[in-house]
């Protein structure tokens, strides 16, 4: 059965409250190495807090080292850097990248870096990213290869299993595009697309939605947003399931693709597709520290954030 994000907490920044401020509609938008494991991330411990206990790994405990993750010092930033605006490699530092630990000579920037940024800011740790597969990411954090996932993830019922989930702090939409001289340029519903060839990103929402279309025909998902877009220009599927967000910057470096307009009603059951953190389960402070951060990012911020990023972003 394919999941679906569930409800956030009610102080979260809602899919809904981010689209009114940011001017954007339900449907139109305005400005989207697997490692072996080396053991779980272990909070760090102070022998003087007496009153501090570990269980496991992942455990919290009541002294000061509850708000460390991993060694306390590094914070390690699951993601793909694949995924502009979400996030993306380069080859150079600037004020906005962080090292890519497994990659010489690379870093990475994006939305969730800069969320990153902050989290690690707030925990007295500096951030470095870990890139891999984002199929890989959550069993890397119950592995401790990684700290904390910041990757353009949503909160899932099967994902929450293994992982503690932040509040969202930035609300997606999933749609279609086409090409337009498309014979689906013009569908209003779903149903449109019965027969069609729908393509999508492994292990994600994006691929999960693709089988409400009737009779589909669903494609075998690829691992990476590009190769998705390639798959639509070079004509292996008719459409794909994108990033409502992202549409702006897609739309400008392929000025031949589209977006279908669903009619109300006539739309994924769900297509809402929050971004949450996600970090080893049992650090209840950690969690609540990372969601007052998440909290305190306005807006106006939140908005002027991606826009720089799209701004900044790879074609």
């Amino acid at each position: 059965m394919k999941k679906h994000p569930i409800q956030h907490a009610s102080g979260s920044f809602s899919r809904r409250d981010f689209l009114r401020v940011s001017g954007i509609t339900a449907l139109t938008v305005g400005g989207m190495t697997v490692l072996t494991a080396c053991g779980p991330a272990a909070q760090s411990s102070d022998a003087s807090a007496s009153s501090a206990t570990t269980t496991s790994a992942g455990s919290d405990t009541s002294s000061s080292d509850s708000l460390k993750l991993g060694d306390g010092k590094t914070l390690r930033v699951g993601m793909e850097a694949a995924y502009a605006p979400y996030n993306w490699q380069e080859s150079s530092a600037s004020d906005t990248t962080i090292p890519i630990e497994n990659v010489d000579g690379a870093y990475a920037d994006g939305y969730d870096v800069q969320v990153a940024k902050k989290i690690a800011d707030a925990l007295g740790m500096e951030p470095v990213a870990v890139k891999m597969e984002f199929g890989s990411l959550v069993d890397s954090l119950v592995n401790g290869q990684i700290d904390i996932i910041c990757a353009g993830m949503s909160v899932t019922d099967e994902r929450a299993q293994s992982a503690d989930f932040s509040d969202s702090y930035i609300d997606d939409e999933v749609i279609m595009v086409v090409k337009q001289d498309s014979p689906y340029a013009n569908a209003t519903k779903l149903s449109d697309f019965s027969g069609a060839s729908v393509l999508g990103q492994k292990d994600t929402f994006y691929d999960d939605l693709i089988d409400q279309i009737p009779n589909v025909n669903h494609l075998t998902p690829v691992a990476t947003v590009p190769l998705v877009v390639d798959g639509l220009m070079n004509g292996t599927c008719d459409a794909i399931t994108f990033s409502s967000l992202s549409l702006p910057r897609l739309l400008k470096d392929y000025p031949t693709l589209k977006k279908v307009d669903l009619a109300d009603g006539e739309d994924f059951t769900d297509a809402s597709n929050p971004d949450n953190a996600a970090i080893a389960k049992g650090q209840d402070a950690v969690l609540a520290k990372i969601n007052e951060v998440i909290d305190g990012i306005s807006a106006d911020e939140r908005q002027s954030m991606w826009d720089d990023c799209m701004d900044r972003q790879p074609a």
